[in-house]
């Protein structure tokens, strides 16, 4: 069969076995001219190399990951419920919760979150009852906080969508998507094969991974057109029996085989069929060969033979032998995070029983960590000088305090940097200590005095908890006893609410 006819076999088997309709090959093919306009030229399609287009190769590669994946499998609670629970709407809810956050998140992270969810709203009605202050709680420290406000928000949707579904959950991909707030391609996908067994595939960053490795995906993974074909490439695997084991089977084969860096090829149940390895295992053959001075084969270059393949690596950006199967997947360059600075003041004050209180306030309800707590803030601009940088939050304080307060009276305790997935913050921590209470204005944002364990306790995002243990630490630093006898701590400079060592305690008194 010539390479054409191939091509065009490959094409139609992708359509037959539900992929999307490839146009017809040929570089000099022409669409049909809209009317009143030019001819538009048709892309060429991928070569077979970039599809899976032999039934029977890909009915192996299910066999074979099912298998690996029923022995291999993590234990983790999402996958027991989704077994194990016999109500739908429940399993639905239990998938959907799991997803949410495992997006951007590590499963190790997630379990622990996961767990205490699932034992205070096991429902979407429970969910549905509980306010935006619980969930960011339960949420704090998860990051993307975000995620959490809009499950929220689709749980109340839900009643609603339900009365108009006779009285259940939607159970289809497009559906989910189309009917529930917050809910993407991918959660759709996983929800709807995973609870319901609908054989829909699906794709995140882990499948990404394995796809490109499998069919050498070398143009940009990011990209729209990319992102749709690996779609088409998800929907022709998947298991029409077991859609929901052999999706979770692609995701964990990503996550715990064919990962980032360094995988483990020589673990994997389907490397037969990955197109990468199969590369790799080449090169070491012709190294091989050379060594031993046996006369080398014309090489394979893996060149799909069409110069303009939208799948295949960009020219200037050529197969690294040194990579590897890591060549795979190819991702565009990452903008630099955005830089900012943030003036932050612990404002303390000593409680009704002699424990220290520390002043939060609450962030707006959107924009960057909507509605969590935090201490007083003021972005600032780059370059400024110290002394500014104390004036203009001292102004700041003011406002919240309602009375003067003076900038060389805010000590500076440090630079607390935290890194958020767009930008690079540097908080810049003062305190100071009050004496007496303090009336604050009710017309400002909520706010409110926390010990530590209600600071902890409340909705407070990381970066926040840094700032605190960088209060403390100085705190200790202050109060603990000075080794040299030429020096002498300075009288006062313990941290007021801080508690002296057993060891200075018992010191006896020295004379003056």
């Amino acid at each position: 069969m010539s390479p054409a006819r191939a091509r065009a076999a490959a094409a139609g088997a992708l359509r037959r076995s539900g992929g999307s309709a490839a146009p017809p090959q040929g570089r000099n093919r022409k669409r049909a001219a809209p009317r009143g306009g030019a001819p538009a030229a048709a892309p060429a399609p991928p070569p077979a190399r970039h599809l899976f287009s032999d039934p029977a190769e890909v009915e192996i590669l299910r066999g074979n990951l099912l298998a690996w994946y029923d022995r291999c499998k993590r234990d983790l609670p999402w996958r027991t419920l989704a077994v194990t629970e016999p109500d739908a709407d429940r399993r639905g809810y239990a998938v959907w919760v799991s997803e949410i956050m495992l997006q951007q998140t590590q499963v190790a992270t997630v379990i622990d979150y996961y767990n205490r969810w699932m034992q205070k709203w096991p429902t979407l009605q429970a969910l549905a009852q509980a306010s935006l202050e619980e969930v960011n709680e339960l949420w704090a420290g998860l990051g993307y906080y975000s995620r959490g406000k809009r499950l929220q928000e689709a749980a109340r949707k839900v009643p609603e969508v339900v009365s108009e579904l006779a009285g259940q959950m939607p159970r289809m991909a497009e559906d989910l998507q189309k009917l529930l707030p917050g809910v993407g391609r991918y959660t759709a996908g996983a929800i709807a094969s995973i609870s319901y067994g609908q054989a829909t595939g699906v794709v995140d960053g882990n499948v990404i991974r394995v796809l490109c490795r499998l069919r050498c995906i070398g143009a940009d993974s990011s990209s729209p057109a990319v992102i749709d074909r690996l779609w088409d490439m998800a929907n022709v695997l998947v298991d029409r029996s077991r859609p929901g084991d052999f999706n979770q089977a692609l995701m964990e084969l990503g996550a715990t085989v064919c990962v980032p860096k360094a995988p483990l090829c020589g673990e994997c149940p389907v490397k037969q069929h990955c197109q990468a390895w199969r590369r790799v295992e080449k090169e070491l053959t012709f190294a091989s060969q050379n060594l031993f001075g046996k006369p080398l084969p014309v090489p394979d270059v893996e060149d799909c033979g069409v110069g303009d393949c939208p799948l295949c690596p960009p020219a200037t950006e050529p197969w690294d032998s040194s990579l590897g199967v890591t060549n795979f997947p190819r991702k565009a360059a990452k903008k630099p995070p955005r830089v900012m600075r943030t003036a932050t003041c612990v404002l303390e004050r000593r409680g009704c029983h002699g424990a220290p209180e520390y002043l939060i306030v609450q962030r707006p309800s959107s924009g960057l960590l909507a509605g969590l707590w935090e201490f007083p803030s003021l972005p600032l601009a780059q370059d400024l000088q110290e002394e500014k940088e104390r004036e203009e939050l001292a102004d700041h304080l003011q406002a919240w305090m309602g009375r003067p307060v003076a900038g060389k009276g805010l000590q500076f305790i440090g630079e607390v940097i935290h890194i958020f997935s767009h930008i690079h913050q540097t908080y810049v921590v003062y305190s100071l200590h009050l004496d007496g209470d303090v009336t604050l204005d009710p017309a400002l944002s909520p706010s409110r005095w926390v010990t530590e364990d209600e600071f902890h306790a409340s909705a407070v995002s990381t970066a926040m908890k840094k700032v605190l243990k960088a209060h403390k630490k100085q705190c200790r630093k202050e109060s603990s006893p000075v080794k040299s006898s030429k020096r002498k701590r300075r009288a006062g400079s313990a941290c007021p609410g801080t508690q002296l060592s057993l060891r200075t305690f018992l010191r006896a008194p020295t004379a003056p």
